[in-house]
């Protein structure tokens, strides 16, 4: 693809709405752009869709990018209007007073609002320093009372959303939004199996949109099970911390980032080396990821069944679950490369050998 289609792909899907549990907008965006390249779509009861595309040989290869992204729920509607909110997914408060949020109704009507944020004056020097807690917080919508939120089709339960717009920054190598965890998983997913059209691969590539990941990896629970899948692969976002003040272990542009271990899983370590090799012959940037906490979606796909080999291929990112999230293409393309050359050669043979490292 080239650079301004890659662009419009993550817009399209970055802009989507899609909290966890309300990820159908997202799944029929993915759906769309795979039509005319999967053989067959499925979906688990949870909602992950399931694009499946077969190759010569009949080793199941499974892509997972989660599709969901954090949001809130209007947890109640205060007497003055006001909206309270739940958590979906997790929050750091400083990143949150003075956003805009857009809240969903039943009906499908977008109401904006903004998360309320005292102005400074007249606070004291401990106040000032205090995060809040997410349960602190509130939805101004503009208006003046209960009634006015009923109005407008508002209930408790109804998905918030951050509201961002997608940015090509100074240099078009960056690009900003929310929700690039892990919609820049999806779009990957996406891009190698329409490189694939005309290919031949030695096996069966599923490219799955994963649900309800950033509420515990549920999607990849039940969308592993539907696959069976002898091997797989999760793509996500990591923690670039490149900035002032950060530790720099792990920088934007630097190309994929192999993950050896996380909260959730630990890579399998054949496989790891196979991808490493792969982007050593391919000239394919790559860098390492190693988290001590969190995970991703291998935290559940790696264990189903009987077990499944696998690993985590991330793209870095800085100020991830915020309203405005950065990446590079450059890591991106990388990506992209890189799985897409695996699933090109990863047969029956080379299943087998993986395997045999483990016994």
């Amino acid at each position: 693809m080239e650079y301004q289609e890659r662009i419009d792909l993550l817009k399209e899907l970055c802009e989507a709405k899609g909290i966890s549990g309300h990820e159908r907008n997202v799944t029929r965006i993915m759906k769309k752009h795979l039509q005319d390249y999967a053989d067959e779509f499925l979906y688990d009861n949870l909602g992950s869709l399931i694009a499946k595309k077969a190759g010569s040989g009949d080793v199941k290869v499974m892509l997972a990018g989660h599709v969901d992204e954090i949001g809130f729920l209007v947890s109640k509607i205060e007497k003055d209007g006001f909206l309270r909110l739940h958590p979906i997914g997790g929050w750091w408060g400083h990143v949150l007073m003075a956003q805009r949020v857009v809240i969903t109704t039943k009906d499908g009507k977008d109401i904006i609002g903004v998360i309320g944020a005292a102005a400074p004056h007249g606070m004291g020097p401990e106040e000032r320093k205090k995060v809040k807690d997410v349960k602190d917080l509130f939805v101004d919508l503009g208006v003046k009372d209960a009634e006015a939120v009923k109005k407008l089709g508002i209930r408790v339960g109804d998905p918030v959303t951050p509201l961002s717009t997608f940015e090509v920054m100074n240099d078009p190598n960056y690009v900003l939004c929310k929700a690039f965890d892990d919609r820049v998983g999806a779009a990957v997913a996406i891009e190698v199996m329409k490189n694939l059209k005309n290919e031949d691969h030695p096996n069966i590539l599923y490219s799955c949109g994963t649900v309800q990941e950033e509420v515990g990896l549920r999607g990849a629970r039940t969308a592993a099970y539907v696959v069976d899948p002898d091997i797989a692969i999760a793509i996500d976002v990591t923690v670039a911390d490149d900035f002032p003040g950060g530790k720099s272990n792990c920088k934007l542009g630097l190309g994929t980032a192999i993950s050896i271990a996380d909260g959730s899983v630990i890579g399998h370590h054949a496989l790891v080396r196979l991808l490493e090799d792969i982007c050593i012959e391919k000239n394919i940037p790559y860098t390492y990821d190693m988290l001590s906490a969190g995970g991703t979606d291998s935290g559940e796909i790696h264990k189903s069944r009987d077990g499944v080999v696998n690993a985590t291929i991330s793209i870095p990112s800085r100020y991830c679950h915020s309203h405005n999230t950065i990446i590079h293409m450059r890591d991106y393309d990388a990506t992209v490369a890189l799985l897409t050359e695996f699933v090109k050669r990863l047969d029956r043979k080379t299943l087998e050998e993986l395997k045999e490292a483990k016994r």
